[in-house]
């Protein structure tokens, strides 16, 4: 996979998308567009991807995370969401610690292997698999801290499947943090070449 600005793109515009559908399940309760749920989570599972696109099925799958980026990284500040920065802060900082523990990265492979068998049994977005996705977040990424909070309405944050959902999509978060990091992308990168990524978040949605 190249380090081009293409790619960096793709995988920042993965970070937004899974940090767009926590704070809509956080809200609402539901994510009404299934099929970028399930993008978004089958995105851990890929492992061995040829090009950086495929892990995410194409670049029409992430369109949700490029309109995102778009809004969070453009200049006019009436269009960023505070909350939504700080889940994006939050995976990008806890990635970082995670790369640093080759043990963690290790049983993070084991538990995803797990899910992909489980997958012979179970559909992507059934509870016991929603379920096993969020146990990888709970017991190897979030101990790492610190912790995201996420913020919503209390009585669907309360649910069993909204917090199994709000989980993996972290997950899938910080898979999308690790393939930014591996394709070169760097935390100043948000900061000093916004308009590089915003100029090519908008490209890729033409």
């Amino acid at each position: 996979m190249s380090h081009s600005l293409e790619n960096q793109t793709l995988a920042f515009a993965g970070i937004c998308q899974a940090a767009r559908l926590v704070q809509q399940v956080a809200r609402q309760g539901v994510i009404d567009d299934k099929e970028v749920l399930a993008t978004t989570l089958n995105s851990i599972l890929v492992t061995d991807a040829e090009q950086t696109a495929d892990v995410y099925g194409g670049h029409d799958n992430l369109r949700l995370g490029y309109n995102t980026l778009i809004e969070q990284l453009n200049g006019d500040s009436n269009k960023k969401d505070a909350e939504l920065t700080r889940y994006l802060v939050g995976v990008v900082a806890l990635e970082r610690k995670l790369a640093k523990r080759r043990d963690l990265m290790s049983m993070l492979g084991e538990r995803i292997s797990q899910v992909k068998r489980q997958l012979h049994h179970f559909d992507l977005l059934d509870e016991q698999v929603l379920a096993n996705l969020a146990g990888i977040y709970s017991d190897i990424v979030s101990p790492i801290g610190p912790r995201i909070q996420v913020a919503g309405n209390p009585s669907f944050l309360q649910q069993p499947m909204v917090q199994h959902q709000i989980r993996a999509l972290l997950l899938a978060g910080i898979r999308s943090a690790v393939l930014w990091r591996q394709l070169g992308g760097k935390r100043r990168h948000i900061l000093f070449s916004r308009k590089r990524l915003v100029a090519q978040a908008q490209a890729a949605l033409r």
